[in-house]
């Protein structure tokens, strides 16, 4: 086992740990370790809400899920000779839940979860639709997944992290808040918000001396979007045996990770879409010097994706198309052809007897295939969701004898939206 570099002893709060990550990105946020080029290490990770989601059949903790205190970042981790303008070699060589405990409050500890979050509290991707609080709870027996709050499948995960990312520099970091405050101008009473401003209150700056906490918070961004580091991709296949080439805007480089993940669909779509965990992630890391101007690596981070997919051979996919549930035509409108096409996945799940919240919660969970299809013949952009057959235990594609009746069981616990 490569050396732990960033610890976590579950019995303790994110920030009462030995070293204490951050929940913020800025540039000034001290690096907690520094690691040579080849090296290799394992970082412990904290889910992303520090364990204020309960493993239950209520779903009040997701209605009340405190979104000004994620995400918990373990980092940043500086590597020797790293400069402005190269690329950072970062290769995981292995990710999974908290390593001997499976039993426990946290989860990560043998469970996990998937929230569709209430629209006054973040929403998601089909907020209109669900615009209240649902939960899944998700039992993890090896590298299965099943849950009591969405019977009748259970799915191999593809364990990854949900962000990880370098250090923006003070120039960068002023770019990132001056757009997105733009954003949030166009409609500042927007419910869910079009964006998340600099936050001081519940910031959470690793090693930064404690008279700079206020200053800094004020500044610094908050990591729900991805952004030219990195960041909060959600991208499900950086899985184990993934190499990603980071830019590097700061000395050091200063890389953070977390929000680590079971399984998820592609869009983690319900926000808190993914089945959310703690645990540990193996990582070795290298330079390619002065890798952005000669690969044109600006303003992204680049990967190659491991090859430990579940392998799955037969699919029902759906396609949405760019018209509003109202009828309206949209020019191209790919963001609202991959909702069409979701919407008609959960629509027909319902035939089998699952509620649409239930349906919602496994696109989220489950490894769902999403695609842009078609994105040049006009008026209409086309989408589609791909949903393996095998991840059930019953026939769930179509036939003349009608769709088989499940048992929904206890169904997702719900909180109303207020």
């Amino acid at each position: 086992m490569p050396e732990v570099i960033f610890p976590l002893d579950s019995g303790r709060r994110f920030e009462d740990q030995q070293k204490l990550g951050h929940n913020r990105w800025h540039p000034e946020i001290p690096p907690v370790a520094t690691v040579k080029p080849g090296d290799s290490f394992r970082v412990d990770c904290r889910e992303w809400f520090d364990g204020a989601i309960v493993n239950d059949d209520s779903a009040e903790d997701i209605l009340n899920a405190p979104l000004l205190t994620v995400h918990k970042l373990s980092g940043p981790f500086a590597v020797e000779g790293a400069r402005p303008g190269d690329l950072l070699i970062v290769d995981i060589l292995d990710v999974g839940p908290i390593p001997q405990e499976d039993s426990g409050p946290l989860a990560g500890q043998g469970w996990g979860y998937t929230g569709i979050f209430a629209k006054n509290n973040g929403g998601g991707f089909l907020t209109d639709q669900f615009p209240d609080a649902y939960k899944a709870v998700w039992d993890f027996n090896g590298q299965v997944a099943s849950s009591r709050h969405v019977p009748h499948v259970s799915f191999e995960g593809l364990i990854h992290p949900g962000l990880m990312g370098t250090a923006p520099s003070a120039e960068l970091l002023a770019r990132w808040n001056t757009r997105e405050m733009a954003l949030i101008d166009t409609d500042p009473d927007r419910v869910p918000p079009l964006a998340l401003p600099p936050e001081a209150e519940q910031a959470v700056l690793g090693g930064l001396p404690r008279d700079q906490w206020a200053r800094v918070g004020a500044e610094a961004a908050r990591t729900a979007p991805p952004r030219e580091n990195g960041g909060n991709q959600d991208i499900k296949n950086l899985s184990k045996g993934t190499r990603v080439f980071y830019p590097v805007f700061v000395d050091g480089a200063n890389l953070s990770v977390g929000d680590l993940h079971f399984s998820q669909g592609d869009g983690e779509i319900t926000f808190c879409g993914a089945i959310e965990m703690g645990g540990f992630i193996d990582l070795r890391v290298d330079l390619i010097k002065g890798g952005m101007e000669t690969y044109g690596v600006h303003e992204h981070a680049i990967f190659m994706p491991g090859r430990v997919d579940p392998r799955f051979s037969e699919w029902i996919a759906f396609s949405g198309t760019s018209v509003t549930l109202d009828g309206e035509q949209r020019y191209l409108d790919s963001h609202l052809s991959y909702q069409r096409a979701c919407l008609h996945a959960i629509e027909y799940l319902t035939k089998f007897g699952y509620s649409p919240e239930q349906a919602y919660l496994l696109l989220g969970a489950a490894p769902i295939e999403g695609r842009l299809s078609g994105v040049v013949d006009i008026p209409n952009s086309c989408s589609t969701v791909y949903l393996p057959t095998a991840i059930f235990d019953f026939d769930v594609r179509p036939s003349a004898s009608g769709p088989f009746q499940i048992d929904p069981g206890i169904g997702a616990p719900r909180a109303e939206n207020r």
